[in-house]
C-alpha cells in the first residue's frame, strides 16, 4: 500500500510518498497555496494521482505536547482532506521535524535559498519515515 506524507503549513505543504511495502518514504513535491481549501483540494488531487491508500498528517504540537491553533488549523485541513479523498488519515506528532529537516538539508550542502525550495517535503518525509518505522513488520 502506498501512504501519502503531508507535511501542512500555511503557504507551503510537503509531500512525500511511501514504497509499496511500506519501509521507505520518499519527497514527492511542495505545494504552495495560500487558502487551506485549495492546498487541500491539491493534496487530495496528488493523493489520488499517486493512487495513496492512507494519509499520514503531521500534526504540530507544543512541545509539552499540548495542541494550539496551529493543530487545530491542521486538524481542520485533515478532516477536508479525508472528505475529499475518502482516504483513512493518521495524525502523526510533528515535533521537531522541520528543525531535523533544516538538519538534512545543512548536511547535504543545501544553502538557504536552496534549502527553503525543499524543506517541507524533507519534513514530510521525517513524518512519513517516523510513521512507517513505528509499525510492526510483516515480511
Amino acid at each position: 500500500m502506498r501512504i501519502l506524507g503531508v507535511d501542512y503549513g500555511e503557504v507551503r505543504t510537503g509531500l512525500a510518498l511511501s514504497d509499496p511495502l511500506e519501509m521507505l518514504a520518499s519527497a514527492v513535491e511542495t505545494v504552495t497555496a495560500y487558502q487551506p481549501e485549495k492546498a487541500a483540494r491539491a493534496v487530495a488531487d496528488k493523493a489520488i494521482a499517486l493512487k495513496a491508500e492512507h494519509i499520514v498528517l503531521g500534526l504540530p504540537k507544543n512541545m509539552d505536547g499540548s495542541e494550539g491553533f496551529r493543530a487545530e488549523a491542521t486538524r481542520r485541513f485533515g478532516e477536508m482532506l479525508r472528505e475529499m479523498t475518502g482516504l483513512p488519515l493518521t495524525y502523526w506528532d510533528e515535533r521537531q521535524t522541520t528543525n531535523e529537516a533544516h538538519r538534512i538539508l545543512a548536511d547535504n550542502g543545501r544553502s538557504g535559498k536552496r534549502r527553503k525550495s525543499v524543506v517541507d517535503q524533507v519534513a514530510a518525509v521525517v513524518i512519513l519515515q517516523s510513521y512507517l518505522d513505528s509499525r510492526p513488520r510483516n515480511l
